[in-house]
């Protein structure tokens, strides 16, 4: 009704939650045939035929998972990063502020994993996929990245880790990744514009990114790389020459972000006047020319703040979908997750419900509080 007074049309109609895709699977269980869904959003929801459009394909091309009988995912937080970025909503420490713990972090790290690790084990689960994010794991040095990886020492499908920053990226560490079995990475620029760059907070410049993208593309890796579209300054033409230059180093996967502003960032206290004139134009661009370059849409989130209430998506090609994104953003599997701010998720399916139990944020709570942090977990997979 207010859509009809206001002539103003939303992108997702009256859908307002994180997972559209949650809409689409009921569809499907219901007995409806993918391809009549679109027709319903459009219809009940108010979305738009495009938005549908999108959804209905995220979900055509998450169906190839998986899942087998007690199967769970592990999600390992580093939540250390070189500087903060003026978009950044997560706890997550600068590593000047932070480094004297890093040590010590890695200990109580290395003995959660260790712990919970071997009782999952004990009780017949099988991992699946491994997600190492933060924040940036790879602030850490050689010596703590290889503590952290030596607790890997089960099988497993998948392994994931967010080397977010080019200048965090070094040949000892792609070596140390490759040699533990890592199968895929993410070096992220978020833009190739340097005044950008300076602009969020971000301690390198697209030059940097480009070199690290090279030497990276001699490593077995699938690599992903993000960007935002609907950065402050930025116009149509600078997301544009971001996007199509990354096209052209042709990464498995891009990762579409919409900026979302988010109240504890130095975004929200410290620059105003952001406009969203051209988002939809960055938005709208990114999907045509991605599934022109053979691209395609295989997992979609959204959140509050986010500018023009778009989205972000997971584009992939040649089939290197990331399972862990899928199976996490559409609440398939158990996830353990270790570290400080990790949040554990059990699937209960037979009773559609999922229980939580989240570790504390800060990394001095955290390194004081590890047992208990153990326990949580143990009595949520109990």
């Amino acid at each position: 009704l207010l859509s009809s007074i206001c002539q103003v049309k939303m992108p997702w109609g009256s859908l307002t939650g994180v997972r559209p895709s949650k809409l689409v699977y009921d569809k499907i269980e219901e007995g409806c045939r993918i391809e009549d869904i679109p027709k319903c959003l459009v219809e009940d929801f108010g979305v738009s035929k495009e938005k549908a459009d999108l959804i209905c394909d995220v979900v055509k091309n998450q169906l190839r998972i998986k899942i087998g009988e007690k199967q769970i995912d592990l999600y390992i937080n580093i939540p250390i990063c070189p500087t903060r970025c003026v978009y950044c909503s997560f706890i997550s420490s600068e590593y000047s502020r932070c480094k004297q713990y890093i040590d010590k972090y890695v200990e109580c790290l290395v003995k959660e994993l260790k712990e919970i690790v071997n009782y999952l084990i004990g009780k017949g689960y099988a991992f699946k996929n491994i997600y190492m994010g933060g924040g940036t794991p790879t602030t850490l040095n050689c010596q703590q990245l290889e503590k952290i990886l030596k607790c890997i020492d089960f099988k497993f499908n998948e392994f994931t880790v967010e080397c977010g920053r080019p200048d965090t990226i070094s040949i000892e560490k792609l070596d140390l990744l490759k040699s533990y079995g890592v199968t895929r990475i993410s070096i992220n620029p978020q833009s190739l514009n340097d005044k950008t760059l300076e602009i969020i907070g971000r301690s390198h410049t697209s030059n940097d990114f480009l070199e690290k993208y090279q030497i990276a593309k001699n490593y077995p890796f699938q690599i992903n790389t993000d960007i935002i579209a609907g950065l402050p300054k930025e116009s149509f033409d600078d997301f544009k020459y971001t996007l199509d230059n990354l096209i052209k180093l042709s990464p498995n996967n891009i990762t579409v972000h919409t900026l979302a502003v988010k109240n504890s960032s130095i975004l929200k206290q410290k620059i105003s006047n952001l406009t969203e004139d051209e988002i939809q134009k960055m938005v709208e661009y990114s999907y045509k020319i991605l599934t022109n370059n053979n691209y395609k849409p295989y997992y979609l989130y959204r959140q509050k703040n986010m500018l023009g209430l778009y989205e972000n998506v997971g584009y992939f090609k040649d089939n290197a979908i990331c399972e862990f994104n899928i199976e996490s953003m559409e609440e398939m599997v158990s996830i353990v997750a270790c570290g400080a701010g990790a949040i554990s998720k059990r699937i209960f399916k037979e009773q559609n419900r999922i229980e939580r139990t989240a570790n504390v944020k800060q990394i001095q709570d955290y390194i004081a509080r590890i047992d208990e942090m153990i326990e949580r977990k143990i009595q949520l997979f109990k």
